[in-house]
């Protein structure tokens, strides 16, 4: 069974009211009534409360920042937790929390609950991670795309840039125009090293690329990402790579009514949003990674150390799209081949990571 709490945003924090969702809260609430701001910490305590979860057993749950419905990143990380579920027959469950005051009372609610481990899914979520561990150092704490081990906290890093950079290599080998399109939705270290990846494949192959980018402070507003899509095409783009999740929707949807431009997908093989559009995608298997630890957690060969994955494993993987592979010259196939070979070798560097990514 998954416990699957999705927080959704309103104009007023006094519109959400949980004592009409979880049984018994209303009551409670009359005899003692609960500020506003703290409804939501109820609502998790209640939902992981009454979740059916076994008495025995390796219980595992995730956080999200953003929907997952945004056929990315969250997306991904979900089918990670159908996979742990399906393939090793664990309790699971989920939590969406945007904030950071909601993110921190979701890892803790879960470790009080007493769960095994709990991902949490960007970051984000590394310092949060950090303060709560140390008081529950019987949970297992992934942060993904985190920056450091501390104790109970694990990260998992996943070098990105390695997949955009050879995104980049397309990118800057079909334009017409010579301007790339970036949009991002918050600027977040593991981000912003995914992007310079694509800027520097690009510029391997042609040094006339030039490059902008946007980024919308936001993972989850759709409008925003095709306003922006819109701008950078009357800027020149006529390639577009992104890492905004939710967002990054409307920069697909924009993408198909110009009908002259094309998109590589981030995070997830994202062929399927503009089959004739998207040349191809920088891809992390957060359903693989996900159940290589659920796997060790289970089996308690678990052990607390940071695990990084590029292309070199498969984790990390540039997909191309099939439908559109004839568009990319075999002299270039050729060049990606060996900037591939050179990145698992470690001759080849996508980007620099920066400082605050200690991996």
């Amino acid at each position: 069974m998954i416990s699957q709490l999705s927080v959704w945003k309103s104009k007023s924090l006094l519109a959400f009211n949980p004592a009409r969702l979880v049984p018994g809260l209303a009551a409670a609430a009359v005899k003692s009534p609960v500020r506003p701001s703290c409804w939501h910490a109820v609502w998790i305590v209640a939902v992981l409360s009454c979740s059916g979860a076994p008495s025995s057993g390796v219980r595992v749950g995730l956080i999200t920042p953003g929907s997952v419905a945004d056929a990315a990143w969250n997306a991904a990380a979900y089918q990670g937790l159908q996979r742990i579920r399906d393939s090793l027959s664990l309790h699971v469950s989920h939590v969406e929390a945007r904030t950071p005051s909601e993110q921190s009372e979701a890892l803790r609610t879960y470790a009080a609950q007493g769960y095994d481990l709990v991902f949490a899914n960007g970051f984000e979520f590394q310092d949060a991670a950090e303060r709560i561990s140390s008081e529950y150092p019987k949970t297992i704490f992934i942060v993904t795309s985190g920056r450091r081990a501390h104790g109970n906290v694990v990260p998992l890093i996943f070098r990105l840039e390695e997949a955009s950079y050879l995104a980049g290599m397309v990118a800057g080998g079909l334009t017409r125009s010579n301007v790339l399109g970036f949009i991002g939705g918050i600027e977040l270290p593991p981000i912003r090293a995914a992007y310079q990846g694509w800027v520097n494949g690009a510029k391997a192959v042609n040094r006339r690329v030039q490059s902008r980018e946007i980024y919308l402070n936001s993972f989850d507003d759709a409008a925003a990402g095709r306003e922006a899509a819109v701008a950078l095409m009357r800027a020149g783009a006529d390639m577009f790579h992104h890492n905004a999740d939710a967002a990054a929707l409307g920069l697909f949807q924009a993408v198909k009514e110009h009908g002259s431009v094309y998109v590589f997908g981030a995070n997830a093989d994202q062929s399927v949003l503009a089959r004739d559009r998207v040349l191809g995608s920088a891809v992390i298997d957060l359903p693989r990674a996900f159940l290589l630890v659920a796997s060790e957690v289970r089996s308690g060969r678990f052990s607390p150390r940071t695990r990084i994955y590029g292309l070199e494993g498969g984790v990390v993987s540039y997909v191309p799209n099939s439908g559109l592979d004839s568009l990319v010259p075999p002299e270039l196939k050729g060049r990606m081949a060996a900037a591939r070979d050179s990145m698992i070798a470690g001759t080849l560097i996508a980007a620099p990571r920066p400082r605050s990514m200690e991996g």
